[in-house]
């Protein structure tokens, strides 16, 4: 058997070949994620929190199944003097249009959580456009002034809904810190988790009808207060103007 030994040159000449295909395909590879990164279209987000230096978080409600604790919510909320914001769907307005007349009456603000409670990421603009402003016009007759936040059911979202709600006027909220109280936990949990996770700038998801709401909504309103946080219904929160998203949804000033 023969073996053929190359020249030292020829060798060199081989492998420099060799580290300008491997610099060729690593170049080549990042050449096309940074082409891909300036033509893919822009991730939308919701607002799920707010940078701020205050000591300023809020809390809201969403409102779709069942009106059995609200009175006790906002009697506590009125206890502790703290200013909420209601998300409601438009068929709970509809069954219930005394309170959301005294959940307006009582500071809180009024939120539109869609007409029927879809996944909304499943629905054309046009069907957008009619969950947003169906809603938005029964609370606006019923209280004189139209909701400016929106809160998707389920959390679902995509790009259009986001875009097509703020060309009607919406900013869309998420939260940050979710209480999980729909999952009948006990009291203790609810408060564990939440008192536990929030933060400056922190938006807490509850639910008017959670089971034990009666019950850790004070325990909680008493925490954080007592660590020196101001509880603010969301439009207060967050920024209207002049802002950016980092990836996680919190809003930012953009100057």
């Amino acid at each position: 058997m023969r073996i053929y030994i190359l020249p030292k040159r020829l060798v060199y000449i081989v492998a420099a070949i060799l580290l300008l295909v491997v610099f060729w395909l690593i170049y080549s590879s990042s050449l096309r994620k940074d082409v891909m990164g300036v033509f893919a279209p822009q991730k939308e987000l919701p607002i799920y929190s707010v940078e701020t230096e205050e000591k300023k978080i809020a809390i809201s409600f969403d409102a779709a199944w069942g009106d059995e604790f609200t009175d006790d919510i906002l009697e506590t909320l009125d206890k502790y003097n703290v200013k909420t914001t209601f998300f409601l769907v438009g068929f709970w307005v509809d069954k219930y249009p005394d309170m959301v007349k005294k959940i307006h009456e009582m500071g809180h603000e009024v939120g539109n959580h869609s007409t029927t409670h879809p996944h909304m990421s499943k629905l054309s603009k046009e069907q957008i456009i009619s969950e947003l402003n169906t809603t938005g016009e029964k609370i606006e007759e019923l209280i004189g002034i139209k909701p400016t936040v929106f809160r998707p059911p389920f959390g679902d979202y995509n790009n259009l809904l986001i875009e097509t709600a703020k060309e009607i006027g919406y900013y869309t909220i998420q939260w940050d810190v979710d209480s999980l109280d729909w999952r009948e936990m006990g009291v203790q949990p609810v408060v564990d988790r939440v008192t536990r996770n929030v933060k400056k700038g922190s938006i807490v998801l509850f639910h008017n009808n959670a089971k034990y709401v009666s019950q850790y909504l004070p325990l909680i309103l008493e925490k954080l207060q007592a660590d020196g946080y101001q509880i603010v219904p969301v439009s207060e929160l967050i920024i209207k103007e002049d802002y950016i998203m980092d990836p996680s949804g919190r809003q930012k000033l953009s100057k």
